[in-house]
């Protein structure tokens, strides 16, 4: 590789590390070429790229790409970069799968957001659930409580329905029965008004017992 090249790997190492969300290190010693295949395989599902290169030219590119807190994972011992573009815990649970199942595969530690992880953060980080799974967590926690409520509040009111339907139900058991209405009485037909006559001859005849006392009272 001449010194045209050796530049060119150097950027293009130090755009990926820009790029990336995270940057895994791993020491790939014993790595065959059908296990770093499937590794690759693997580590694409989670938006994850897998490179290996000369510990010089990594360290070069990670100073260009001012990513000093990477430098220490691969000062020592044959190192591949994991470049981040997508869930970072599913990424790191796939180096961590891998090196457990293959046992050729060394976890040495990452970079995720600036930030440094070590071999142990880098493990519980594998053990974290995915992205997606974390969403599906968070809406079954959020959407729980709602509908715990819906059916307390549809529970509610349907036992308050049928415990007003009951006591309707009692109280209608409970009333006397209804006494039927009295008959209201036929109106009296008025009296026939007496004629103009008949009224003059009772005013005479009720006159003539006045003058028949005065008659008595002088007799005496």
């Amino acid at each position: 590789m001449d010194k045209e090249q050796k530049a060119e790997v150097i950027d293009q190492i130090a755009g990926q590390i820009n790029g990336a969300e995270a940057v895994y290190a791993v020491d790939y010693r014993g790595l065959s070429v059908t296990q770093a295949s499937e590794l690759r395989a693997k580590l694409r599902e989670a938006g994850t790229s897998f490179r290996i290169v000369k510990n010089t030219l990594t360290l070069r590119a990670a100073e260009k790409a001012g990513a000093e807190a990477l430098k220490p994972f691969v000062e020592e011992g044959p190192t591949a970069l994991a470049f981040v573009g997508g869930d970072a815990a599913l990424a790191a649970k796939a180096l961590d799968t891998f090196s457990r199942q293959s046992q050729v595969l060394a976890l040495k530690g990452g970079v995720l957001e600036g930030r440094t992880l070590t071999i142990e953060e880098l493990g519980r980080l594998a053990r974290l659930p995915g992205r997606d799974q974390l969403n599906a967590q968070l809406a079954g926690i959020v959407a729980s409580p709602i509908t715990g409520l819906v059916r307390g509040l549809g529970s509610l009111l349907s036992g308050l329905a049928i415990a007003l339907g009951q006591v309707q139900e009692q109280r209608a058991a409970e009333a006397p029965p209804e006494e039927p209405a009295a008959e209201e009485p036929a109106a009296e037909e008025p009296a026939a008004e007496p004629s103009g006559e008949g009224s003059g001859d009772r005013s005479e005849e009720s006159e003539e017992p006045e003058e028949s006392d005065q008659t008595k009272e002088a007799e005496e």
